[in-house]
């Protein structure tokens, strides 16, 4: 794979499972989402202070950890840009994972705890009468700035999952990209949030019953506390090492087979090493019999060819041993109700099917 063809279609083939992996539109998506969030935790804040109202203290401090957590995901964005050095041989992608963590317990912690024990505690007590019409001026402000935000997130995950040919909420549960799925699920837990907290404040208006409020209130922590799970996990799976998906990886092993340089492949592995950063291990026969240090030589500089495309961050590239089975391509992905891809050999030349294992996710 020294060859340009053969280094352009492997990487092209890493690039197709995860175009657009953070950079600059991800970051302008953060931006929106913080400024919308501020100016919400803003107009709540009045409105409470004019009203008095418990429940839209409540919603203002919800809206302030919001804005909170916007910033982690821009510290996310940036720390994860950072080239690689010495201390950090695979860079710093996984730095977004790690921000985005801290972000989506905030979420959980502010948002949907918060919620979820403010409505408890009023439940069976009668809140003193408000102004409705400031709460549902809030609401409609909010849901404005909201939806500016949330279109922002949608239009890029739109663009990005037609790209892969994907359904856009396929994209969102699989992309590498933190910050994106991060904002595309808290704006819209927050729109479908705000409607039920509108519900509630109707349902008291019409009743008289406070009660209807304090459940809008443990709804939407409810609603808060399964988004904030889901990142979470998502976040940790790609903390641990998340692999390309089976059928990404089985378009780089053909590239590879195809390449003039190399005779067969015993082992590949890519993995996710931030967003839209790949680390590339894979045990090949080069074509030809010359000395060791000249395939070393050729070893070093297939690795290093892999890595001048932006998507793979480090390729790490061995000589098979003599007995190591030779991957069978039609093995691979072969749905055994597992998750696992198999027909992967460990570079050392012992036969491990389960090497690849968790490929079998779109990611």
């Amino acid at each position: 794979m020294a060859d340009d063809r053969a280094r352009g279609e492997v990487a092209e083939a890493a690039e197709a499972d995860e175009t657009g992996g953070g950079g600059g539109e991800s970051l302008t998506t953060v931006i929106i989402a913080l400024v919308a969030n501020a100016l919400i935790a803003v107009a709540k804040s009045l409105v409470a202070v004019i009203t008095g109202s418990a429940s839209m203290v409540a919603e203002a401090a919800h809206s302030w950890a919001d804005a909170g957590n916007e910033v982690f995901l821009i510290l996310a964005e940036r720390k994860a840009a950072q080239p690689r050095d010495a201390r950090h041989p695979f860079g710093y992608g996984r730095e977004a994972y790690v921000w985005s963590m801290f972000a989506a317990f905030g979420l959980f912690g502010a948002g949907s705890v918060v919620s979820v024990w403010h409505g408890i505690s009023v439940l069976g007590h009668e809140e003193p009468e408000t102004s409705y019409t400031w709460a549902y001026a809030v609401l409609a402000i909010a849901f404005v700035l909201e939806s500016v935000s949330f279109v922002q997130a949608t239009r890029q995950t739109r663009a990005e999952a037609k790209r892969r040919g994907l359904r856009p909420l396929k994209f969102i549960a699989n992309t590498s990209n933190p910050t994106l799925r991060a904002v595309f699920a808290e704006d819209a837990a927050a729109l479908v949030g705000l409607l039920i907290a509108g519900l509630g404040i109707f349902l008291h208006q019409v009743t008289g019953q406070a009660v209807w409020d304090a459940v809008g209130s443990i709804l939407v922590g409810l609603l808060l506390g399964v988004v904030a799970i889901f990142l979470i996990r998502r976040n940790r799976d790609f903390l641990v090492g998340e692999s390309v998906s089976a059928e990404v990886w089985r378009r780089a092993l053909d590239e590879l087979n195809d390449s003039p340089q190399v005779e067969r492949v015993t082992f590949l592995h890519l993995e996710f090493v931030g967003p839209g950063k790949v680390f590339l291990v894979a045990a090949v026969d080069l074509v030809g019999d010359e000395t060791e240090a000249k395939v070393a030589d050729r070893l070093t500089a297939l690795g290093h060819g892999v890595e001048q495309h932006q998507v793979v961050e480090r390729a790490v590239i061995t000589l098979s041993s003599p007995d190591a089975e030779t991957i069978d391509p039609g093995s691979v992905g072969v749905a055994d109700g597992t998750g696992t891809v198999g027909g992967a050999n460990d570079p050392s030349g012992a036969n491990d099917p389960g090497a690849m294992s968790r490929g079998g996710r779109s990611t």
